[in-house]
């Protein structure tokens, strides 16, 4: 009898289904397909699906334009003071001597603000002693950061300019709103606004005001259009393995008030991050009258400079310098005003001292 070594036994499980051999390609060969790209995945293709932005309040949608085609230009000295008492708590003293400037011909004015901030909001309130007037304002986040209430109040010993004014902020991902009510030279004011935002590039709104003192009804209508400018430096060469470019945000809008028929139009170009910024406002009448304003921004490591030119050749400038490096320097400001057509000529400057 002829006996088998154990070591030849094997167990074979059929339940098993034997692995499928690789599909043939076309041409006959029978390689393994390559690994799928994980481009194509969901989740990646999800991540390149972005929603609509909140396009912000309706009065800031031309802010940055506005910023830099209105410039704060005075005459004479003006300095101003501030003094932080606590984390939430400062003070400013502000004074502004020389000037000629003042609507009720005074050349110099006095003026102590106050203003408290923490996390729901902040209060201020500004104190000229010589007009016997109090400026005060009041922003407090509601519903936990859902809605934004704001008041604001003016007083003045003789009583005809008292204002009172209060609204409230509304907004969602993709829209603002704002209600407003209060009295205003006498009479009530009612006003509401909305700003929507369209496509991630693209908002509409519009606002209407009803003005109880001469019974007039205002109302304008917004369309703004954003875009990123991309310059590739080097004439597009590559650097590193990948193209040296940078987004530059810029957005053209547009405003109709309807009450008086003028068009206003504001375009602002990002040239140098952080550093270049160019905006040109463009209003227009039916009288055919139109006016142009073309401003500039340039920051520097210790200083910024603002210029502006309109249409009737007006040139105002603004120089602000910082004396130090560290938070709360001293800022030394020099202002310039050109208006050649009216033989107008004023120049000024400031300093501002904080801790």
């Amino acid at each position: 009898m002829m006996f088998i070594p154990s070591v030849f036994k094997s167990t074979t499980n059929c339940e098993a289904p034997p692995t499928p051999p690789p599909l043939p390609s076309p041409d006959g060969s029978t390689e393994s397909p390559p690994p799928a790209d994980a481009s194509d995945s969901i989740a990646q293709a999800a991540a390149l699906v972005s929603s609509c932005p909140n396009p912000g309040p309706l009065e800031s949608a031309t802010y940055d334009t506005r910023r830099l085609t209105t410039l704060d230009t005075y005459d004479g000295v003006r300095v101003d003071i501030s003094k932080q008492l606590s984390p939430y708590f400062a003070c400013v003293h502000s004074f502004h001597l020389g000037t000629s400037m003042l609507p009720d011909g005074r050349n110099a004015s006095y003026g102590f603000t106050t203003q408290m901030n923490d996390e729901e909001g902040f209060s201020m309130a500004r104190v000229d002693p010589e007009r016997q007037s109090v400026d005060g304002r009041i922003h407090r986040a509601l519903f936990g950061g859902i809605a934004m209430a704001k008041l604001q109040a003016g007083l003045s010993a003789e009583g005809s300019n008292d204002q009172l004014l209060g609204e409230i902020d509304l907004g969602a991902q993709t829209w603002t709103a704002n209600l407003k009510y209060g009295s205003m030279g006498g009479g009530n004011v009612y006003g509401c606004n909305y700003f929507q935002q369209i496509s991630p590039r693209f908002a509409m709104g519009g606002e209407g005001m009803y003005i109880g003192v001469n019974g007039n009804m205002l109302s304008s209508y917004t369309a703004k259009y954003s875009f990123d400018r991309h310059n590739a430096g080097n004439n597009g060469e590559e650097v590193g393995g990948t193209a040296n470019t940078e987004q530059q945000p810029c957005y053209l809008a547009a405003t109709l008030n309807a009450g008086q028929g003028t068009l206003s139009l504001a375009y602002k170009q990002t040239i140098t991050p952080s550093r270049v910024t160019v905006g040109a406002s463009l209003e227009c009448s039916p009288t055919l009258e139109s006016q142009v304003v073309v401003g500039a921004e340039f920051n520097l490591t210790r200083s910024k400079m603002n210029v502006c030119v309109d249409g009737t050749g007006r040139i105002q400038s603004v120089l602000e310098a910082k004396l130090g490096r560290e938070p709360g320097s001293p800022a030394l400001n020099f202002a310039a005003e050109l208006d050649h057509g009216k033989g107008l000529m004023r120049f000024g400057y400031g300093l501002n001292i904080g801790s």
